[in-house]
């Protein structure tokens, strides 16, 4: 029985890797989204300033990218945990790395 185990443990980072990545795609997205509300409720603005925006200051240019990283991190961490215990119920195996924790 742990000879079998094993091998499914082995062959599930292949099976995970798709899953991951359109996981990753999905969190992309909603990342994307989350930002351009939560920009338009604190700056009603439909825009977040470019760096490379002349006009924009670098508090303004800085603000708005430490949000979106942290609204990127905070999505892409919730997606990854979710497609990682959906994948943990449906086979009983985790598809992380015992060590580094990553597919």
């Amino acid at each position: 029985m742990a000879k079998k185990n094993k091998k499914k443990k082995q062959k599930l980072p292949l099976v995970y890797k798709p899953l991951g990545f359109a996981l990753g795609w999905v969190g992309g997205a909603l990342s994307g989204l989350a930002f351009r509300q939560t920009w338009r409720a604190i700056r009603h603005e439909d825009d977040a300033p470019d760096p490379l925006d002349r006009d924009r200051g670098w508090g303004e240019i800085i603000l708005a990218a430490a949000i979106q990283g942290a609204i990127f991190a905070a999505v892409r961490s919730a997606v990854d945990r979710s497609g990682a215990k959906a994948i943990e119920r449906s086979t009983g195996v985790w598809p992380g790395d015992p060590k580094t924790g990553r597919a």
